[in-house]
């Protein structure tokens, strides 16, 4: 109630200040902040009225700042006196971070500049996509979020602990933006190949939404990132003095529930229930059951178990215009049985019943691997739980990996369980001895735990593969002089136009067919010069536009079944969404576009 009430204070306050309106308006996302009309009039002549502008990230232009704007700001002065152009300032940028000497000194470089100057760190992103991706998303993200309580600095998103139970929705008051329609919430407890990171996975959430904005167009003031913090079970961070979250075991009591349930109505109770929750790097067994328990309820998805297994599909789809084959005419043997490859298995299945086999059919052409090796029926050592029992087949039970592909002579071998190496000589040998262009997908993250190296998976086969990797890896060059171009599965390719197609179309629920149309869509849009060159997915420096033919997808699958909030239906799509999309442009605050006081 506190926090209820200051903010109602601070929303009086900013109504009698026309300043403060101006530059709440800017940064509530106005493409026209003159359409707020502030009464300019009532300004005492003491005042300095664009100060604000200057430190609001949202709004600062920095060095960018015109002359005729710092003196109508009140500014000049405040920064050096060369008026430079955002092109300018986007190759300033450029030349600090490439300067660094590392990854994580570059990832640091690009959250201080969010900080001061929203639109030029989107600006730096965009244009420079595949260089910017692997440094504010995998692989240096997973290192971010292990090094987070030494380069915290300040708030960018909501920490929500187990101790907070009763007062959520208090807590979610706090947040300044009333206008949120996409949030990514994480718990640490899985975050990418590296474990229990705890409340230091709040880099997880912050960089899937800057990719929400900087490749699906999402606007930043609609995206929050929260961490649920209920402890850590990783030793090392219970034992630093500098970790920056609750320093206690994880609570696995019914109180987790009661967090996550308290969680849900807050967000919606403040953001209606056309505000999407994505789940992100949660473990296995709560993964799929908050999945199963809120999907029908909320507007809410499983990035980890949907959003993976989306862009494999759309990887493997692309792949079959190389192996000239049919989907269902083909067998996976998924090394691990977590939520990535449960997810994938479970989405090509469901391509496959499209192309006319049942369930029974397609499920029986995927084979799971775990800790224990082969799941198969019956299996004397257990653990199958109830989502791998699925794939649990009539097969004698092999425990190693390579006897496993000697075995089952898979046509697809697919890599989701973060061990290092797994895939090793022989297995890719062996795979290409019974398959003329095997397809090997090497997804876990970051690099460090990828099954094998893109070159591993070329050489290996002689250079016959079809390779996709969850991290960026070097181009390959053949003997013969022909350069391959390993493809990324990356989440990004999916994640971001769904997201952009459910907020911007007010989408209630997110069904598992919109990522089966996501992965379509996606790999329709692979060309014959893609695949010649060995990519399997469009290249990153395009993925902006794949989001936007996913949010089509996304947008006309949710009108045909009835769950948009958003009537009349666009009757141009495209334009509708294009029209809509965040860009990075710097508004114009000179005197002629506002009306400002003449004194």
């Amino acid at each position: 109630m506190l926090q209820r009430g200051m903010r109602q204070i601070a929303a009086r306050a900013s109504q009698a200040d026309p300043v403060i309106s101006l530059i709440r308006c800017c940064s509530s996302g106005a493409s026209d902040p003159s359409s707020c009309n502030p009464d300019f009039t009532s300004l005492p002549k003491a005042l300095v009225p664009g100060h604000q502008a200057l430190w609001n990230p949202r709004t600062n232009k920095g060095s960018a700042f015109s002359l005729r704007e710092r003196q109508a700001l009140g500014i000049h002065g405040l920064v050096p006196p060369v008026v430079s152009t955002p092109e300018l300032q986007e190759q300033k940028v450029l030349r600090n971070i490439r300067g660094q000497a590392s990854d994580l000194d570059r990832y640091v470089q690009l959250m201080d500049l969010v900080e001061r100057n929203e639109k030029l760190f989107y600006r730096v992103i965009c244009n420079n996509l595949e260089e910017m991706m692997p440094l504010i998303y995998t692989p240096t993200v997973g290192l971010a979020c292990q090094k987070y309580s030494f380069i915290y600095r300040k708030p960018q998103g909501l920490f929500i602990t187990i101790h907070d139970l009763g007062h959520i929705s208090d807590i979610i008051a706090a947040w300044p933006q009333d206008d949120v329609k996409a949030i990514v919430v994480t718990d640490g407890e899985r975050i990418l190949g590296l474990g229990d990171q705890g409340c230091a996975g709040m880099g997880i959430p912050v960089g899937k939404l800057a990719l929400y904005t900087a490749i699906g167009g999402v606007k930043p003031w609609q995206c929050l990132p929260i961490v649920l913090d209920v402890g850590t079970d990783n030793e090392k961070l219970l034992n630093d003095p500098l970790y920056i979250g609750l320093r206690q075991k994880r609570d696995r009591s019914e109180k987790y529930d009661q967090l996550i349930d308290e969680f849900m109505k807050a967000v919606v109770s403040r953001y209606s229930y056309n505000c999407l929750i994505q789940f992100e790097d949660f473990a296995n067994n709560n993964a799929f059951r908050l999945l199963e328990k809120y999907r029908h309820e909320y507007c809410t998805f499983n990035d980890d178990i949907q959003g993976t297994a989306s862009v494999a599909v759309a990887g493997v789809l692309a792949s079959l215009r190389i192996t000239g084959t049919k989907l269902k005419d083909n067998t996976f043997v998924f090394q691990g049985a977590g939520e990535a490859s449960l997810g994938i298995a479970n989405l090509i299945v469901a391509a496959m019943v499209e192309e006319g086999l049942s369930i029974e059919e397609a499920r029986k052409r995927m084979w799971m691997v775990d800790s224990r090796g082969l799941i198969v029926k019956n299996r004397a050592s257990g653990g199958i739980t109830e989502h791998k029992a699925h794939f649990a087949h009539d097969h004698e039970h092999i425990a190693d990996i390579g006897q496993i592909v000697k075995a089952l002579k898979p046509t697809a071998l697919i890599g989701a369980a973060a061990i290092a190496g797994v895939f090793t000589e022989e297995i890719l040998r062996d795979m290409a001895s019974f398959n003329a262009k095997p397809i090997i997908f090497a997804l876990s993250n970051p690099t460090s735990k990828a099954e094998c190296t893109a070159e591993q998976a070329y050489k290996y086969t002689d250079y016959r593969a079809v390779f996709a990797s969850g991290s960026p890896f070097d181009p390959v060059t053949t003997p013969g002089g022909k350069t391959l171009i390993p493809g990324q599965g990356n989440n990004a390719y999916v994640f971001p136009g769904i997201g952009l197609g459910v907020t911007l179309f007010g989408v209630r629920h997110v069904s598992y067919n919109m990522f089966l149309e996501a992965s379509k869509a996606c790999a329709e849009l692979v060309t014959d010069k893609d695949l010649a060159e060995g990519r399997v997915y469009p290249p990153l420096k395009d993925v902006r536009e794949v989001s936007i033919k996913i949010a089509i997808r996304t947008a006309e699958y949710a009108y045909e079944k009835n769950l948009t909030s958003l009537y009349p239906k666009p009757p141009d799509m495209e334009a509708f969404i294009r029209r809509h999309m965040y860009h990075y442009d710097y508004l114009n605050y000179e005197p002629e576009f506002y009306d400002w006081p003449s004194q």
